[in-house]
């Protein structure tokens, strides 16, 4: 196999359907005017695509731009069009409430309700119009069980959440998420303040869920992006350096800037 043949797949587009596909995206704030530099990006549907890069490059203001959760920082304005359903989401038109039930999100640090494990899943399909008990129960178990969680809580729903350990917390939080059926899940870093452990559980949930949702992370851990990604992005100084499947990226990399992170030369 020659050297062309092993890159094939490092561009800004995949072979498989795009369900986002972001165009001259830039983004500054009164703080950094200029966060994001004109990327342009195709995110495949029902895959895994890792955001990886120093800190600082971007990639949590990149991802936060995909269910315009930066509109809560003072000053934000966008150039470019993220398209999602045939829409540009970036469009002052967006309604955000429904965007964000279609593009659901994860933070680094679980942030459960202090409610009970019960209440803390059927919070979002309540707000969606679903009054009926037994469809709040079998809801709530069903995005329990894709979360591989409701065989550690079926017998305690009406405890609270804050007892459960940080793993859970962020098992439940994805399944917080889920119940609502989002097209595309972003995370960010979620695994970072976990154990080992934990951290394991939650990489094969990611693989598992996979097969249903499209799931965008942001991580640190470049050994987590290469265990869980399909497709792997590099970022630096708010610039998208390099995209591709995850193996290309890692093993064969188009750029010299990416090369040099993978490595440890920088970051």
């Amino acid at each position: 196999m020659d050297r062309d043949d092993r890159l094939e797949g490092n561009s800004t587009s995949v072979d498989k359907s795009p369900i986002l596909s972001i165009r001259d995206l830039s983004l500054g704030y009164r703080d950094n005017p200029v966060a994001l530099k004109n990327i342009s990006l195709d995110i495949p549907e029902k895959s895994v695509t890792a955001i990886i890069g120093a800190s600082g490059c971007g990639k949590s203001t990149l991802l936060r731009c995909l269910n315009r959760m930066n509109d809560l920082i003072d000053g934000v304005h966008y150039q470019g069009e993220v398209i999602f359903s045939q829409s540009n989401i970036l469009s002052a038109k967006t309604n955000v409430t429904a965007l964000r039930r279609q593009i659901g999100m994860v933070f680094q640090r679980p942030n459960p309700f202090p409610k009970s494990i019960f209440d803390n899943v059927a919070y979002g399909l309540k707000l969606s119009g679903v009054k009926s008990l037994r469809q709040l129960e079998e809801l709530v178990e069903q995005a329990l069980r894709s979360a591989a969680l409701w065989d550690e809580v079926k017998d305690r729903l009406g405890d609270s959440a804050l007892k459960l350990s940080q793993g859970q917390q962020q098992r439940l939080v994805i399944a917080r998420a889920i119940a609502l059926e989002p097209q595309v899940l972003l995370l960010d870093e979620p695994a970072s303040s976990l154990d080992p452990i934990s951290t394991l559980r939650i990489e094969e949930l990611i693989y598992k869920l996979k097969h249903s949702y499209t799931i965008i992370i942001v991580t640190h851990n470049m050994q987590q992006a290469a265990r869980v990604a399909d497709y792997t992005a590099f970022m630096n100084d708010g610039r998208l350096v390099e995209f591709g499947m995850t193996e290309n990226v890692f093993t064969f990399p188009e750029n010299r800037e990416t090369e040099d992170y993978i490595t440890g030369r920088y970051g």
